[in-house]
């Protein structure tokens, strides 16, 4: 039976220990931390999506509400996203050898580009700036309109996770 009460208090006090500096995966947030807000980022693409900038600043407040303690407020946050999605570029890449010895591209890129402002309202020293890019890639012969869904929505996974880690891993 005191083995049992000794278990919980000491359950009790790792809870409390874990508590005062929250820790996701190497993640660190210091504990007067405790608000972000995420300014819905401008689309300064001509040939991105009209939306494309309010999808992005949705999934980043999501994937920041999902793996952080932190909550979203408007009016004073402790932390604050602004910033754009400045480039929505189709390439052609892996070229190939087609009938007749003409080439073409076996594979088109779709690459997302984002600039991103971080502000620290508790520690200026904190603030950055920064670019991050990530594409994927897709069959030439395929319409981008049929994929482009899925395609931004892989690109905002990995960009989204990329902001994350540069905001929470660098205290």
């Amino acid at each position: 039976m005191t083995f049992k009460y000794l278990h919980h208090g000491l359950c009790c006090l790792l809870v409390l220990c874990l508590n005062a500096c929250y820790s996701f995966k190497g993640i660190s947030i210091p504990p007067d931390i405790g608000t972000f807000y995420v300014d819905p980022f401008q689309n300064t693409t001509a040939t991105g999506p009209a939306d494309i900038g309010d999808r992005f600043s949705e999934s980043l407040r999501d994937i920041i509400l999902s793996s952080s303690r932190l909550t979203y407020n408007e009016t004073e946050p402790d932390i604050e996203f602004t910033g754009t999605v400045s480039g929505f570029n189709v390439t052609s890449v892996a070229p190939q050898e087609r009938e007749g010895g003409s080439f073409g591209s076996a594979l088109n890129r779709l690459q997302i580009s984002i600039q991103v402002d971080y502000v620290n309202h508790k520690n200026e020293e904190d603030n950055w700036t920064q670019s991050f890019s990530f594409f994927e890639d897709f069959d030439s012969n395929t319409d981008l309109s049929s994929v482009q869904e899925e395609l931004i929505s892989n690109i905002f996974r990995q960009l989204t996770e990329d902001v994350f880690n540069r905001s929470f891993t660098n205290w």
